[in-house]
């Protein structure tokens, strides 16, 4: 692979998985502020095939064929352009490059300003697979607890806990002192107590299992997935203002993205993993051939934790 051509993957159309193509295209230059990274992975999320299944969703990212896919990535920074402060070729980074970061290269603003075209310092002690996921679903997460304003003395039910956002949801809720029910299928039980949480199998009777475990009631409430711990939060006494979506809307209950997140607060998930106080279960990973595969995985909503291309 010489300097003018690298590897992406593209989409000539909207839909799933099987319109993921990889092509080799010119390699992207960084203009004034702005620096390229080589990037040596790229972490998937929900949001990577949602955004491109149709022309509707994708024109409310801004998007347009053709187009690119994923958006969490790391990597090293080889080349900067004019005026860039604070990064030099040979930094490793991290962070977003919306809808192109399945991509031998990514060019990103260097000033960070917007939450899905930024850069970041890799700290010492996290590896680029585990940097790659923690940009949509770390700051998601924390912005979904900020908005329940979440407190050291709550109980709080997390649905979806073992998913790419509960992961992170989980052990930034214990960090903070509060106690964890996090439902899930009864074979994740075990990976949910790994991570903090109390695990509790979803569906029919929630509400009477999380009785059982929290007899006072728990206080506030994510949902992770849809609407169901919405239902059972709501059913237990736990008022709108303190429950939270990320993936459906509920009338009169907040609803949070990465977007919101709090400045900083990727900086500090970063540096929580580089203390060893936060870990990120990589599920799988795959090069970039077979990124059709890995999308399918992931649209498939049974993954526990992350899953990664390598390249």
């Amino acid at each position: 692979m010489g300097e003018q051509n690298g590897r992406a993957v593209r989409l000539a159309s909207f839909g799933g998985p099987e319109v993921l193509d990889i092509q080799e295209i010119p390699v992207p230059q960084p203009g004034p502020g702005q620096i390229r990274v080589r990037v040596t992975a790229a972490g998937l999320n929900p949001m990577d095939w949602k955004m491109t299944a149709d022309a509707d969703t994708a024109a409310l990212f801004g998007l347009s064929l053709p187009t690119g896919f994923g958006t969490d990535y790391a990597g090293v920074v080889d080349r900067i352009g004019d005026k860039v402060t604070g990064f030099a070729p040979g930094d490793r980074v991290f962070g977003g490059a919306l809808s192109r970061a399945v991509a031998d290269f990514v060019v990103v603003d260097a000033a960070g300003a917007h939450a899905a075209n930024e850069a970041y310092h890799t700290p010492d002690g996290v590896d680029d697979r585990t940097a790659a996921t923690l940009a949509i679903a770390g700051r998601t997460a924390s912005a979904a607890l900020a908005a329940v304003g979440l407190r050291p003395d709550d109980i709080v039910l997390i649905g979806g806990a073992g998913g790419g956002v509960g992961v992170f949801a989980v052990q930034l809720a214990r960090i903070a002192g509060a106690r964890v029910i996090g439902t899930g299928a009864p074979a994740s039980a075990h990976f949910l107590r790994e991570l903090g949480a109390e695990p509790v199998a979803y569906g029919d009777g929630l509400a009477d299992r999380v009785r059982s475990l929290a007899p006072g009631g728990v206080t506030a409430a994510l949902d992770l997935q849809g609407t169901e711990t919405v239902q059972v939060a709501r059913e237990l006494g736990v008022p709108d203002d303190r429950i939270c979506t990320i993936a459906a809307r509920v009338e009169g209950v907040p609803a949070a993205n990465g977007a919101h997140a709090a400045p900083g607060a990727l900086d500090g998930i970063a540096r929580l993993v580089a203390a060893g106080r936060l870990r990120v279960p990589i599920e799988a990973s795959f090069p970039i051939e077979q990124i059709r595969r890995a999308a399918e995985l992931q649209a498939g909503r049974r993954v526990k934790g992350k899953v990664v291309i390598d390249l």
